[in-house]
């Protein structure tokens, strides 16, 4: 098992998990983070940081590995994160909406 970030980090992107992890397996996207599977040594420290519930074990929250391979995939482009950063200014508007990976995905790295 593993914890994987699922769709509701896409345009909040709260950063809190990344201070947590002992081991630095967090990456950064233009508009969310991804955890890397084969540097998540399973402990749960990030998942109960995520102020929008967005980290979940894959087993819990990743029936068809959808999320696992996302993870996965832009782990290895993206850039490791391992400090807190501001939310996006406009993060309230997206915190409680659904279905974010077909509306706002990004594959890209972060801008700054």
């Amino acid at each position: 098992m593993t914890y994987i970030v699922t769709d509701a980090c896409i345009r909040c992107k709260f950063t809190d998990c990344v201070e947590v992890c002992p081991v630095d397996c967090f990456y950064e996207g233009e508009n969310m983070l991804v955890i890397h599977p084969d540097e998540c040594i399973d402990c749960g420290v990030c998942e109960p940081e995520c102020p929008v519930e967005a980290i979940k074990p894959d087993t819990e929250d990743d029936p068809d590995g959808k999320w696992l391979a996302l993870n996965s995939k832009y782990a290895e482009v993206w850039p490791n994160i391992t400090v807190k950063k501001d939310p996006p200014p406009d993060y309230q508007k997206f915190e409680t909406e659904t279905g974010k990976l077909e509306k706002y995905f990004s594959p890209e790295p972060p801008k700054d």
